[in-house]
């Protein structure tokens, strides 16, 4: 009786210890920080944001992919300067998608592989906003400075002078202040950037969100082309990002701020960008650099994404192999070439034969 009563102990705690881990609050994070309501949870699974900067004001537009059964979240993204927010443009993921494409190749081989004849029964191809007016004036007191509606989302700007302005946000809507969450917004203080606060809820109370949400647009002033992540550090799974960068030229980080080494996935000049992307860069010439960004270990970021010019607009563009077998007319190479050699020593034993022959019955004339 006492080792059955030891066994329940263990699988009660373990039970209340995986029970503990449901409910609690989970600080998911993207560009910023995700905060769910009460004791649900929610997962940034990825996150794509187009950046577009002209040296004086940049835009971002950003879209997430979650997962997890909150009914509404707040989401909390620091800026330096005085930020305006709407619905971003769905157009332009699908539009910078297609633009970064790799380029497809083919390549040939002699030899047949699987799926070749006479390997298989196939063919023979192989599978295969400019800031407010008023910027310029003294801080506001601590507190919202301004709250729209936009869609499923109710946006909240604040000022940065104190975290008790975000704080009493959350608490007024119904969401915890993490205690984590403080000592990370310090810096932003120090620095006196502000806040965009937003809460995510849909419109069917029923409804949890997930998947993709509806992107939004962020713009402000900045001298500096950044892109806020030190928040993301609060995250305890892995992130993934995806980052479109619009500027004059072609843009690099600064540092991996804790990450694993961006990797380029397109750099090259859009001379005649396509309708969303030209309505956002005003119609002009700009250069597009793609970067794709892991995060295994979040805890490790160690400030924002700031990113420079390169030492030169070196174009780049992936590309995707096909390949497919050596064919002239329609016949493979390797078939003709072996064909060939089949008829040539064919016909060479055959006349070594004739000759032989002639020479047996003294038909051979010198």
């Amino acid at each position: 009786m006492r080792g059955i009563h030891k066994i329940l102990l263990v699988v009660g705690a373990l039970f209340a210890l995986q029970l503990g881990s449901l409910i609690a609050p989970a600080y998911a994070c993207g560009c910023g920080a995700m905060i769910p309501d009460g004791k649900s949870r929610i997962q940034v699974d990825h996150e794509t944001s187009i950046v577009s900067w002209d040296g004086r004001r940049e835009d971002i537009v950003m879209r997430f992919t979650v997962n997890g059964d909150a009914p509404s979240a707040a989401w909390i993204m620091p800026v330096p300067n005085r930020a305006t927010v709407e619905l971003g443009d769905e157009e332009l993921f699908r539009e910078l998608s297609y633009d970064t494409e790799p380029e497809e190749r083919t390549r040939h081989y002699f030899w047949p592989r699987g799926g070749d004849w006479p390997f298989s029964s196939g063919d023979g191809s192989s599978a295969g906003a400019a800031p407010p007016g008023d910027g310029a004036q003294a801080a506001p007191p601590v507190g919202v400075v301004g709250r729209e509606r936009l869609g499923a989302f109710d946006v909240a700007r604040l000022t940065a002078t104190d975290p008790d302005a975000l704080r009493n946000w959350l608490e007024e809507n119904g969401f915890e202040f993490p205690d984590r969450l403080g000592p990370e917004l310090r810096p932003y203080v120090d620095q006196k950037w502000e806040y965009v606060a937003i809460r995510l809820a849909p419109d069917d109370e029923n409804t949890v969100l997930g998947g993709s949400l509806d992107p939004l647009r962020i713009r402000f002033a900045s001298e500096r082309l950044v892109y806020p992540m030190r928040l993301s550090r609060l995250a305890k799974n892995p992130q993934s990002l995806t980052l479109y960068v619009l500027a004059p030229h072609r843009m690099e980080p600064k540092s991996r701020i804790g990450g694993d080494e961006p990797e380029v996935t397109f750099a090259g000049e859009l001379t005649y960008p396509r309708p969303a992307v030209g309505k956002l860069t005003g119609g002009k010439p700009v250069f597009l650099t793609a970067f794709e960004q892991e995060f295994p270990e979040p805890s490790r970021i160690d400030g924002d994404h700031e990113l420079l010019a390169a030492a030169a607009d070196t174009p780049y563009r992936q590309v995707e192999w096909r390949d497919e077998i050596l064919l002239v007319g329609g016949m493979p190479v390797w078939l003709l070439t072996v064909g060939g050699v089949v008829v040539v020593v064919t016909a060479g034993i055959l006349w070594r034969r004739s000759r032989k022959h002639a020479v047996r019955f003294g038909h051979v004339i010198e």
